[in-house]
Parts: structure tokens; C-alpha cells; sequence
């Protein structure tokens, strides 16, 4: 639980050592130097009357209601914007004050609608309790006589909230959080006097620049922005604070309740990722947890093509452990295994690969991560020694030059993407390496210094011809280079030969020499550079190899090991980082430690009471292979859509068609679901009782709002599933899992629910040597001891363009939708974007015959779909972009099987297409294709 206000000291904390002595109303304080004179008070006990100030926005000044008297100071100056300075006395309660502020209150309400008893705010409005604050018992002015602003429309074009001009004070605060939180800049104040108001540039909301993170919404104090869920179901009564289900910033919420009954989700200020902000998302679009489409009871079937049988949990559980038994008898112990998820939480994926280890006897367990940030592990523990980001996120606030490559963070990780904003504001440099212009090269404020539109599939000469400039020219820090790392003289000279040289790859590249020259100097020169990369790095047949050349840059630079540098992974899903450190895959069991160590496997073998194998077992895609084959035959599968996420969609479900049992345990009937024989009902984030890991590996606590809908936890289904198969696993709750976890795994071993519920998050590793966690990664030595330098020799992807297939087709995401879609799909979410589009040159668009709007077919070797095509120039020519969050549109028909060459995953992010005009009617009106092709 948690207060429902949390406490608002009226303007930003200031940082420093040097403190000054004030005293106000009697009471001395000492605070930060530059502190305000309203903060000051606030922390004395003193609240000062305020409308226009809150502590997440700088001092404005403008309400005009936090007027003090200031010994030896004329006048009555606004306690926000007055800094304090030593031996200040003040005054906040005088009988001039409370006149002027009275007079002050009497001019906003003569304006303003006075319908409070029966206004959605009551109860949560600042002018309300204000009015009370300066003791107002009349208005002298006439309310609602003369002009005013009663009339002024209501904006209801937004989903999730209603802006109502007629209550708005103009107080600025949505203006200042939309500029100085969130950095959209779509919100200004138009007019002058009595004519201004809030304005969207002449726009609605929806159709605005707005991007409906909510800051707008939270920072009024009135009801001129208000939830619709506020207004339907009434003011929240009390607050359960949680960690959104999203992407891999971990954003912290409190979920505020009426009773039983969510109301809305409100971004926690001392939220350790998101320090009180959200995005669309998390912040509005939680409406899937109780959307009609949620199964609620498990089901069984004989044969795919039957229709679901609902059963009781006991026979669906035993259902499971009976055919997973019957398979092992007839094929073998290895004939069947299991996919953990990166959207459940850290305790439900360990019972998960527990259950495979010590109730099916095998190795076969492995994860999500496998087709999105796998080659991040190998790349990060072959270099530095441990396969993790090395920074929290407010490292970014001191970071000189930020280099940002393969990422969209203001769609996919749009809250740190703020933070990342205002750092850019505030004068840092920005490199984009991306064949799409992003919106970050270009955007209110910010311009990036550097675009390098390299071409897909070659990542790792960019990164190498970075390099080339930087040992050629001198750039190096030797002296970091020589104390804290090896192997560093046989990579040098690698890297220096001509052919890694900016002139030699630029043909490869597409990149001008002169522009890689330039970037290079200016990353090296720093002082502090941060490297931020995505899936454009990872999902690439050379994928692990991308991820060692960025940690050889941040070596060779000396960027590695403080504030504002290092090398971070801005992770997919929101627990992708967990699913990975709690032993998903199958070479390593919980910590990153190889299946073949026989000191690791003692430990859990002893406290499990069961041998663990020695070798590893299969990855997803040697899963798939050993379906078809035959040798692989049953599959569960933890709250992932394998046949919607997953590479060239025609051999997933040739593989899952060719299974005995396919288990799925989900939300919603998924296109995996339409393979499965048993499918487990999931519940919801806002159901969960245990922990995410976020892209800084911060450890958040994930707190159930309501009961399991479905009668049980995922981890307790997992565990009657391995009790049923006759190996015994129980836990009373999460904690003991988490204990668990603690007890067997060095890097977590200090983490606990007790720990976390008193101090909010940490960081791993969490131990005896860093009991309150570890922000920033390898400050005295890497992990492995000195930081290895590994040769990052370029090879070309397989899949070349070819005149059949000329195109390069590259995915990613929108702001709006997530993964694929399972979740923000069952939202309003969809106004922003109700179906995958084709995004495509007008040169290519051109000699297509192609207009914008038109459906074409996105075809390649190994499959083809349908969608809409939007013509850009975002992209060079000879490139198309595409989201993947549809099924109806199913972009992974076309992607092939080319893969990272030591992780396997997938290259989704370099595909050789035609796009043409749909000239089927029949497919036209079927709004897609989606079917496997011939071709080569």
C-alpha cells in the first residue's frame, strides 16, 4: 500500500554539498544551496499555498499564491523562484499575505466553473483545496458575469482523457511537462492576458503531436485533464504501487483502486527508471488485464482441429504431466522441453526452467531472449564478463556524446528516451547510426550531429571503421587500455589494417568516409561517451559479433566504468533481462553459469535432490528442427507467441504441427494457442506477486492489485505440473522463490521481498560486497578481470538482394503497440495505430507504381503477406520498414532462418523483398496474404 498523494515540495531538489541556513516561520532548516525558498519550507514542515509549482517541473512563478515576506526584502516575492541564501528569515503567515493570496483565489474562481460536488476532481483538486488553504469564503467579482472562459469547449479526441478548456487556470504546468518532462514540445500557451489558453497548435489531441504519456494529465491541478476511468468510476481510494508489464524500462506505478476496482496507473516519483514519468502505455493501457477475450479456465483437446474441451485444473495439470511422461517413455527423456518468458516475472521463469531441469530430466529450456538479446549476453561476457548493461539510467545525465545505434528509444523505451532528451538539450552530442532516420535525429531541440544511415547487415564494418579512425589516429587512452585490459596489441593491429578503414568500407557501409571519420573523433573525444543500442544491433547474423566491437570501442576510449559512459543494452520486453538471469537457456542454470561446471550444478543438485545434466540442451530453433525430424515432440510454452514472433513463420508451424503436445500458457488464445493441446490461463501483471529486471538490471517488485482471476499463480501451476510428473517442488509464495534464488546465485544473494519492499529497487549484483546493489558496472575491474579485446572480422549477411527480391526489408516498432500486440491490441491503443504498415521510399513507391495508402504484397523467398504501403523518405532507397504487431498482417512470414552466428537469433532485421501491388481482389478483401512461397 501506499499514499495516494504522494508529498510535493513545490520545486526540484538541488544537488551540492554546500548547504545554507535559513529560517522560516521560527523554524531553522538547512538545505542545498540554490534551493528554493518554497522547498525550503516544505522540508521545515512549512507548506507554503501553491498552483503553478510542483516538484518534477523547474519554478515558474506565475500563480502568483506563493508570495512570502523576506526580512530586509521590499515586496512579497514568490517563494518557488526565490532562492534561499544564508541567514534568510521568512515569513509565510502574515495577515498581508493571506489578504493578497485571497485576493489572488477570489480572480481564478470568478472564472471557473463552480461545480465541485458533483466535478470527477473533487477531492483531488489543487484550486479546491487552495481555495481552502488562504481561508476564501466569497467572491466578490460575480461568477460567471462579464466575460469569462465558461464556455470553452471540452477536447474529448483522446481515448483515455478529456481536456475541458472551461476549468483550465492556465497554470503552464501541462505546457512545462510536456517540454520538460516528456520533451514532445506539443502542448504551448497561445494568446495574451485574458486570451491565453492551452493550445495543441490549433489541433485535438489525438490528431496533435501529443503523445499521451500522461505528464499533461498528471501535472494538472484541476480537472481541465482528467482520465476518462477517473470520470466513470470515481476518485481512487487507495494505491498499490507495482512495476509496469511493458518494456525493459521498468517503469514503477502506483495502481490506484476504488475498492477492488483499478481506476488508473499513476508514474511513482521515487520510481528508481522512470522518477515519476510513463508513456502511453503504462501509464493508459492496461485495459487487456480484463478484456473479454481473457481465458479464465484451462482446456484440453485431443488433436488440434477439435474444439476446446474446458476443464477443471487438477485434470488439466494432470493431463500434462501424464503425455509429457508418455512422450519421455516412448522417445526419451530429451523428446520434450519448455520456452520461458520474458513478460512473467523472475520467480515464475525460474520455476519454469526448474521444472525442466529437475522434472523432465533435461536441459531443453530456453527463452524469448533467444531471438531478440542473446547475442548482448555472448558479446557482453566474452569482453567484460558478465552479459549485462553496464549503467543505470541516469547515467545519461552525464554523458557528453551519446551514440544511439539500432534503437528507436522514443518509440520503444520512450521514457528513458526523455531522460536521454534532456541531456541532449542540455548540450550533449548525438550520433544515430540506423539506416532510418529516427525521431531522434531530428526533433523539437535536438538535432543529432551525426547521421549515419549505414546499410542493414552492416553494422559490424561501421563499428569496425570507428575503430580503424580511432587506433590509427592516436585517439586511444592508452593508459586505460595498458591497467584495465588484454589482448589488446593482436586486436590493434587487426583493426588498423587498411581494408577496416572508413574509405575501404564505405562501399559496404553506404556511409560517407569523411562522416565515419568525424562521428569516430567525436566519440573518442568525449569526455564521456554512452553507447545505447537495440534489436538494429543484435538481430543480425552477426549480431554477437556488433556487440563485442561496441565493447571494444568503449575500451579502446577508455569508456567504460563511471557516469555518462559504458555500453547499454535498452532491452525489448520488460523482463528480458530476468528471464535471461534466471537460467533460460540451455547451456546455463541461474547467474550465467555453464551447465558444465560441476561446482554450479552441485549446488542446485543438492538443494534440488536431483542430478543435472552436464551438456547442454536445445536452443528454439534446434527445438523446431528436432520437431520436424521427430525426435523433439512436446513443448511448453510460458506466455510467449512463438508461431507470431519467431522467424520464417512457416517452419514454426510446421514444427509445432508436428508435435504430440503443445502446452501453452497464456492470457489470451494466441497463434500459438491455435497448435496446442492443453492451454493454461495466465494471469495478468496486475494479478503477480514477485520481481521484474529492467535493461539496468534493476530489481523492481511486481505487487499483486487483485487476486489471480483465474483461481491460481502461474508458478504454482508450474509447480503441480512438476509434482504431477512425480518430482516434488512447493513454495508457500514468491518470496521463498526469490529466497531461493538468493541462496543459489552469487549475484542476487543480499536480494530479497524484504529488502526491496524497504528500499524500493537495486541493481545486481545485490551481495554482501554491494548490499545496496551496483548502478554502474566494472568501475575498478571488468568483471572477468581486465576487459578482453575480441577481433571483429566483417562477414556479409547470406541474405543479399537479388533481382527477384531487391529490396532490404528491416521491422521494428511503433510508440503505441508492443511486441505483438497481444496486450496494447485489446486497448484504445489501436486509434494510434489500428494495423502494420509498409513504409517505402518514393523513389521505390515511384517505379512500383505504389501511392500512398495502396495494399501491397510484401513477398520474399520463404513467404509473402498483404498490407497497407506508406510512402517516406525515412529510409534510403532500396530499404522498407515494417512493424510486426498484427498477427492479421504476420511480417514474420518473410523473414528466413539466417541467424546470429553464435546465439541463433534470428536476422530479422535484413530480408531480401519485392513489394508490388496487391492486384488480388480476393486478397484485398482478406486484408492480407500471409502465405509461404516458392522462390529463391
Amino acid at each position: 500500500m501506499s499514499l495516494l498523494k504522494e508529498p510535493d515540495l513545490g520545486t526540484p531538489a538541488r544537488k551540492g554539498d554546500a548547504t545554507v541556513d535559513v529560517e522560516i516561520d521560527g523554524q531553522s532548516v538547512t538545505v542545498p544551496e540554490g534551493t528554493s525558498v518554497m522547498r525550503a519550507a516544505a522540508l521545515a514542515g512549512v507548506d507554503v499555498p501553491k498552483l503553478c509549482a510542483t516538484d518534477s517541473l523547474e519554478a515558474f512563478g506565475s500563480c502568483r499564491l506563493c508570495l512570502v515576506e523576506i526580512d530586509g526584502v521590499k515586496g512579497t516575492p514568490a517563494s518557488c523562484t526565490t532562492p534561499v541564501r544564508p541567514g534568510m528569515t521568512v515569513k509565510t503567515q502574515t495577515p498581508r499575505l493571506e489578504k493578497l493570496r485571497r485576493g489572488v483565489m477570489e480572480l481564478y474562481i470568478s472564472d471557473h466553473p463552480l461545480d465541485c460536488l458533483t466535478c470527477s476532481a473533487n477531492g483531488d483538486c489543487e484550486l479546491q483545496d487552495m481555495s481552502g488553504v488562504v481561508g476564501l469564503r466569497e467572491v466578490r467579482y460575480g461568477v460567471g458575469e462579464g466575460e469569462n472562459h465558461l464556455d470553452a469547449p471540452t477536447d474529448s479526441s483522446n481515448p483515455y482523457f478529456d481536456f475541458d478548456a472551461s476549468k483550465c487556470i492556465v497554470c503552464s504546468r501541462c505546457v512545462r511537462a510536456c517540454d520538460e518532462v516528456q520533451g514532445t514540445f506539443a502542448l504551448t500557451i497561445e494568446g495574451r492576458g485574458f486570451d491565453s489558453k492551452v493550445s495543441t497548435g490549433g489541433l485535438d489531441f489525438l490528431s496533435s503531436e501529443c503523445v499521451s504519456c500522461g505528464a499533461c494529465v498528471q501535472a494538472c491541478p484541476t480537472a481541465t485533464l482528467e482520465e476518462r476511468s477517473v470520470v466513470d468510476l470515481g476518485m481512487p481510494t487507495r494505491s498499490v504501487i507495482t512495476t509496469c508489464a511493458y518494456c525493459g524500462v521498468g517503469c514503477s506505478f502506483k495502481a490506484e483502486l476504488k475498492g477492488d476496482e483499478l481506476v488508473r496507473m499513476v508514474p511513482y516519483k521515487d520510481g528508481g527508471a522512470n522518477e515519476g514519468h510513463s508513456c502511453v502505455k503504462g501509464r493508459f493501457a492496461f485495459g487487456y488485464a480484463t478484456h473479454p477475450d481473457r481465458q479464465m479456465s484451462p482446456m484440453v483437446r485431443e488433436k488440434i482441429t477439435d474444439e476446446w474441451r474446458p476443464v477443471s485444473w487438477e485434470e488439466a495439470i494432470q493431463t500434462v504431466a501424464t503425455r509429457m511422461r508418455e512422450i519421455q517413455g516412448k522417445y526419451g527423456t530429451g523428446a520434450i522441453g519448455g520456452i520461458t518468458s520474458s513478460r512473467c516475472t523472475d520467480e515464475e521463469v525460474y520455476v519454469v526452467q526448474k521444472m525442466v531441469r529437475a522434472a523432465f530430466g533435461n536441459n531443453n529450456v530456453d527463452t524469448c531472449a533467444r531471438v531478440c538479446h542473446s547475442p548482448t549476453g555472448y558479446g557482453l561476457s566474452q569482453t567484460f564478463g558478465t552479459s549485462a548493461g553496464t549503467q543505470d539510467f541516469k547515467s545519461v545525465e552525464s554523458a557528453d556524446v551519446i551514440v544511439v545505434i539500432g534503437a528507436n528509444p522514443t518509440d520503444a523505451h520512450p521514457v528513458f528516451a526523455s531522460r536521454m532528451k534532456q541531456r541532449l538539450r542540455k548540450g550533449a552530442k548525438l550520433i544515430v547510426m540506423d539506416p532510418r532516420r529516427i525521431g531522434l535525429v531530428r526533433s523539437p531541440h535536438i538535432k543529432a550531429e551525426y547521421h549515419l544511415p549505414l546499410r542493414p547487415g552492416t553494422n559490424v564494418a561501421m563499428v569496425n571503421s570507428f575503430a580503424h579512425v580511432i587506433v590509427t589516429e592516436g585517439l586511444a587512452n592508452e593508459e586505460f587500455v595498458a591497467s584495465r585490459c588484454e589482448d589488446y596489441e593482436p586486436w590493434a593491429e587487426f583493426i588498423a589494417q587498411p581494408e577496416n578503414s572508413p574509405e575501404a568500407l564505405e562501399e559496404i557501409t553506404g556511409v560517407p568516409a569523411a562522416d565515419v571519420r568525424a562521428a569516430a573523433r567525436l566519440y573518442a573525444a568525449g569526455p564521456n561517451s554512452a553507447i545505447y543500442y537495440g534489436l538494429g544491433v543484435t538481430e543480425h547474423s552477426q549480431g554477437s559479433t556488433m556487440v563485442m566491437g561496441m565493447a571494444n570501442l568503449a575500451m579502446v576510449t577508455g569508456n567504460i566504468g563511471r557516469d555518462g559512459v559504458g555500453v547499454n543494452p535498452l532491452r525489448g520486453q520488460n523482463n528480458v533481462q530476468g528471464s535471461c538471469d534466471m537460467g533460460s537457456f540451455p547451456h546455463e542454470l541461474p547467474g550465467y553459469r555453464h551447465v558444465s561446471r560441476d561446482d554450479v550444478r552441485e549446488i542446485y543438485e543438492k538443494l534440488w535432490g536431483t542430478p543435472i545434466l552436464a551438456e547442454p540442451g536445445l536452443r528454439i530453433p534446434n527445438m523446431f528442427d528436432s520437431a520436424i525430424d521427430g525426435t523433439f515432440r512436446a513443448l511448453f510454452v510460458q506466455g510467449e507467441d512463438i508461431a507470431q514472433s519467431d522467424p520464417n513463420t512457416q517452419h514454426v508451424h510446421a514444427a509445432l504441427s508436428a508435435m504430440d503436445l503443445v502446452v501453452v500458457q497464456d492470457l489470451f488464445i494466441n497463434e500459438t494457442a491455435k497448435f496446442a493441446h492443453v492451454f493454461l490461463p495466465g494471469t495478468s501483471f496486475l494479478e503477480k506477486d514477485g520481481t521484474f529486471i529492467n535493461a539496468e538490471r534493476r530489481i523492481n517488485r511486481v505487487r499483486p492489485v487483485m487476486k489471480p482471476k483465474t483461481g491460481k499463480h502461474e508458478w504454482e501451476i508450474v509447480c503441480e505440473i512438476a509434482q504431477a510428473m512425480g518430482y516434488p517442488m512447493h513454495y508457500d509464495n514468491t518470496s521463498q522463490i526469490m529466497d531461493e534464488i538468493a541462496l543459489t546465485t552469487p549475484t542476487f544473494s543480499g536480494v530479497s521481498f524484504e529488502l526491496l519492499d524497504r528500499v524500493g529497487s537495486v541493481q545486481w549484483p545485490c551481495n554482501e560486497n554491494a548490499p545496496l546493489g551496483t548502478p554502474i558496472m566494472h568501475m575498478d575491474k571488468f568483471v572477468r578481470g581486465k576487459g578482453r579485446f575480441m577481433p571483429t572480422n566483417y562477414v556479409p549477411t547470406k541474405e543479399r538482394s537479388t533481382r527477384k527480391y531487391p529490396l532490404i526489408l528491416t521491422t521494428g516498432r511503433i510508440l503505441s503497440q508492443y511486441n505483438v500486440g497481444a496486450q496494447t491490441r485489446r486497448t484504445a491503443n489501436v486509434a494510434w495505430h489500428p494495423e502494420d504498415t509498409l513504409e517505402i521510399h518514393p523513389h521505390d513507391a515511384e517505379v512500383r507504381g505504389i501511392n500512398d495508402g495502396d495494399r501491397v504484397t510484401l513477398a520474399s523467398r520463404v513467404g509473402q503477406t498483404s498490407l497497407h504501403a506508406r510512402i517516406s523518405d525515412r529510409m534510403p532507397v532500396g530499404v522498407v520498414y515494417a512493424t510486426f504487431h498484427h498477427p492479421v498482417t504476420g511480417a514474420n512470414v518473410v523473414t528466413t532462418e539466417h541467424s546470429d552466428w553464435a546465439t541463433n537469433c534470428p536476422e530479422y532485421k535484413v530480408t531480401a523483398v519485392q513489394v508490388g501491388l496487391q492486384t488480388s481482389k480476393v486478397d484485398a478483401d482478406k486484408g492480407q496474404v500471409a502465405v509461404p512461397v516458392a522462390g529463391s
